[in-house]
């Protein structure tokens, strides 16, 4: 029925087969890591980035209190209408979240798997 030439050629399809699925299955590992670390250093940026923003609003706000002392009759009063404006500032934050925190992380993930690799 099959030759032995036809076995031979059936076999080296396989192999060949087999070599390629082996080869694809490295390359999908090495996206996957590459795709890991693209999210890894963002996300230490970001928070590098949010860190250091943190630490500066605070001098600021420190100093913002200390030059709002006089006028409004106190630190006492000066950091409570400094809390103030953060509790609403954080409570804005927290209604907007889904347009200002949620769907810019689901972009640029959905971005960063589902992209064709045009640049490349």
């Amino acid at each position: 029925m099959f030759t032995e030439k036809s076995t031979k050629s059936i076999r080296l399809l396989i192999e060949e087969c087999e070599k390629y699925f082996e080869l694809q299955k490295e390359y999908v590992k090495l996206e996957l890591i590459e795709k890991i670390t693209v999210i890894f250093s963002t996300l230490m940026l970001i928070m590098l980035i949010i860190i250091l923003s943190m630490m500066v609003l605070f001098y600021l706000l420190l100093a913002l209190a200390y030059l709002m002392e006089p006028y409004v009759g106190g630190m006492t009063n000066s950091f409570l209408i400094i809390s103030g404006i953060g509790v609403v500032f954080t409570f804005i934050l927290y209604l907007c979240r889904k347009k200002l925190v949620i769907n810019p992380i689901l972009n640029f993930i959905a971005n960063l798997f589902y992209n064709n690799d045009s640049n490349k």
